[in-house]
């Protein structure tokens, strides 16, 4: 069976995404630091391998030209430009257009030394122009054995640095985080500790207001009581959210069949001082009565944190209906409603979206966790600043 969620367990979630999301950025800008390395380390290695081919490219210039130019002298007897078993060749004049050329293709004649689909470029401006050539492009097939020995290289390179940043970046995240952590882990000790000194008189509180008799006091007295017992319970709600929270996966469960009207009818009375201090009317109608499998203290805090929330959220002289029909709880409220972009975010966490009313966000969380924990199906509708209605389906 489910249990709801310890703050233990959000405070260890939450270092969590912030250990990922610290990390996912320090990879990234690790990642992007290696990929200009290694594209640096590449056009260098490139670089390298041109100029290791340059000598050899400009000797088979050197033979290309002597050879253009006694073309040049004999052009009547021969006619035929030279050319190679060895390198591919092409002849260009001053506008750029192709005289001669082995294999036709697209050059780049405003480069001397390049790479393009294989094959090494060399190119060389004669002092003499013989047959009009001003431009001799020499070329050999590059063999790729540099690129191979680049890639691996790079692979490992790229291996060895990921790993030893992730390893660096994690123990510095750690220690980073240790003094958050820390105040985290402080934080939900101090609230687990002033939640168990407020059990008692809390509870003592509650206890003695009930069992004072009403009717012997005076107006003004009573009056007093009253805001004594709103301000007990509201104190008395939280404790019970708080308790709930940190205690959450150590209470014991004692799941029975509950006549769900009569925990309505409970519910509703306890919480109708509440209404009548903010003037809002407070009513429970049973269309048809229910039975539920669970455990009571769980319904009691679901039902509670529902009628809370439509209780505090509303206006002055507001209304707050309970209703029980065929296997569903409805709460309905005339109070502030809800932006429907923030509908589907009600059951997170701390959410909160106005500050009308004060409170933790902790209300629907719950909720949420009991209705995961016995399967039941919550909806939510809201017309903003108009109404609210929150269903609980089972």
């Amino acid at each position: 069976m489910l249990v709801s969620k310890s703050l233990d367990t959000d405070l260890a979630r939450s270092e969590k995404q912030t250990l990922y999301r610290i990390a996912t950025l320090y990879l990234l800008l690790g990642i992007i630091i290696i990929l200009g390395f290694s594209v640096m380390y590449y056009n260098a290695q490139k670089e390298l391998m041109l100029q290791e081919q340059k000598s050899t490219l400009q000797q088979e210039t050197k033979e290309l030209l002597l050879r253009l130019k006694r073309l040049h002298v004999n052009f009547d007897k021969t006619q035929i430009y030279p050319r190679s078993k060895v390198y591919e060749s092409a002849i260009f004049d001053s506008d750029k257009k192709q005289i001669f050329a082995t294999t036709p293709t697209q050059l780049q004649l405003d480069k001397i030394l390049y790479l393009q689909d294989g094959m090494i470029s060399l190119v060389s401006i004669p002092e003499s122009y013989y047959l009009g050539a001003k431009y001799v492009i020499v070329k050999i097939k590059d063999d790729g054995l540099w690129y191979s020995k680049t890639k691996q290289e790079l692979l490992i390179f790229n291996f060895l640095a990921l790993s030893v940043m992730f390893v660096i970046g994690y123990v510095l995240l750690r220690l980073f985080l240790k003094p958050m952590r820390d105040a985290m882990h402080l934080l939900d000790r101090f609230i687990k500790d002033t939640t168990h000194e407020l059990n008692t008189p809390v509870s003592t509180i509650v206890t003695n207001i009930e069992m004072i008799e009403r009717k012997k006091l005076d107006a003004q007295t009573l009056k007093k009581i009253k805001r004594i017992d709103v301000g007990a319970k509201t104190i008395s709600n939280i404790y019970q959210d708080l308790t709930y929270l940190t205690l959450g996966n150590k209470i014991v469960t004692h799941d029975r069949l509950l006549d769900v009207g009569q925990l309505l009818h409970e519910r509703v009375d306890y919480f109708t001082s509440l209404a009548e201090a903010k003037k809002v009317s407070l009513d429970l109608e049973i269309v048809t009565d229910g039975t539920l499998f669970i455990d009571s203290a769980k319904l009691s805090k679901l039902v509670d944190n529902l009628i809370s929330n439509a209780i505090k959220y509303n206006k002055m002289h507001g209304y707050v209906h309970v209703i029980l029909q065929k296997n569903e709880i409805v709460v309905a409220d005339g109070g502030i409603g809800i932006a429907k972009e923030n509908i589907k975010k009600m059951q997170e966490r701390y959410a909160r979206f106005t500050h009308v009313s004060g409170g933790f966000g902790l209300g629907l969380s719950i909720v949420a966790s009991i209705a995961q924990e016995y399967a039941l199906e919550i909806s939510i509708d809201s017309k903003e600043s108009e109404w609210t209605k929150v269903s609980v389906k089972w």
